[in-house]
């Protein structure tokens, strides 16, 4: 069976260039995933749009409904860190449904990705750090809510502390989340994950993996999970503008060979998203998220 991806032209949103967010990225992935054989018919799935009982679910109803009619605060819209027009809302719809596909996709064949998502910062109230919806926090609470699954465990790997995703589902005791990230990078003030690990500037692949390979038996020790979202954000790279970690393709590559095979392992469904990333080469960015399903590949 080939790895099933999901993936929708409107993941781009038509950023400038020179934007802090580099949306071309997404288009770029695809065209790296199709030259590497991955993105091919039988492979590739359209998602439709969350609706809002979906993303109410993890959002205030006020919030949801200024996004979809395209009425966000300024204020919040700086927070979040571009304005959000009708693109960036369908946008947000769009990689938020296509999280909760795959991950029923991976409930399926045990394990799928999605081409966009791990939008980690946006918080109950409103969204912030480049993440309009919480794509992870929707999926996990469709799920819960479906009685699809009954322990949800979140690895988020991306450079930055997964705030949003604690924030949102710190009072569901059936859901786990892990975030090992920078610690003196974004956000300023932290929300308390069920468990963080944070980094100094600087750490590189030994240590990095070192770390990595001592916790992932401690988080499949903690419960039977049905289904674990993996946040494989490349922006731990060297190259990357906001990253400070130091990590190399094959850094990344390892990363996730340990965190997938660790899973799978165990035949724990795993729903793979590709988080932070933005480097100003978009071509080798995008190289860098096709990685994550380069490797996931190799257990579909």
């Amino acid at each position: 069976m080939s790895l099933q991806i999901v993936h929708h032209p409107d993941y781009d949103a038509g950023f400038a260039v020179n934007h802090r967010f580099p949306m071309s990225k997404y288009p770029l992935l695809m065209e790296a995933l199709s030259t590497r054989g991955l993105a091919r018919p039988g492979t590739l799935n359209l998602p439709e749009p969350a609706p809002a009982y979906w993303l109410k679910l993890a959002h205030a109803p006020d919030y949801v409904e200024q996004v979809l009619a395209c009425e966000v605060p300024e204020t919040i819209e700086r927070e979040i860190g571009f304005p959000v027009g009708p693109r960036v809302s369908l946008r947000a719809q769009l990689a938020t449904g296509g999280t909760v596909q795959a991950a029923r996709l991976a409930l399926q064949h045990g394990i799928a990705c999605n081409a966009a998502g791990g939008s980690h910062h946006a918080r109950r109230a409103q969204g912030a750090g480049f993440c309009t919806f919480n794509d992870v926090a929707v999926a996990s609470l469709v799920l819960l809510a479906e009685g699809a699954v009954q322990n949800i465990l979140v690895v988020d790997l991306d450079v930055h502390q997964g705030d949003g995703t604690a924030d949102i589902l710190k009072d569901e005791p059936r859901a786990f989340t892990f975030s090992m990230h920078g610690d003196r990078n974004y956000p300023v003030r932290k929300i308390a994950s069920s468990l963080d690990i944070a980094l100094p500037d600087g750490t590189g692949d030994t240590a990095y993996l070192e770390r990595l390979a001592g916790i992932l038996p401690e988080l499949s020790a903690r419960a039977r999970w049905d289904i674990v979202f993996y946040n494989a954000g490349v922006d731990v790279h060297a190259e990357d503008r906001l990253g400070r970690l130091a990590l190399s393709d094959n850094g990344l590559r390892a990363r996730d060979e340990m965190v997938i095979g660790h899973f799978r392992a165990l035949g724990i469904p795993l729903c793979g998203v590709i988080g932070g990333g933005y480097s100003t080469d978009v071509a080798r960015l995008a190289a860098r998220h096709a990685i994550l399903f380069e490797v996931a590949s190799g257990y579909a």
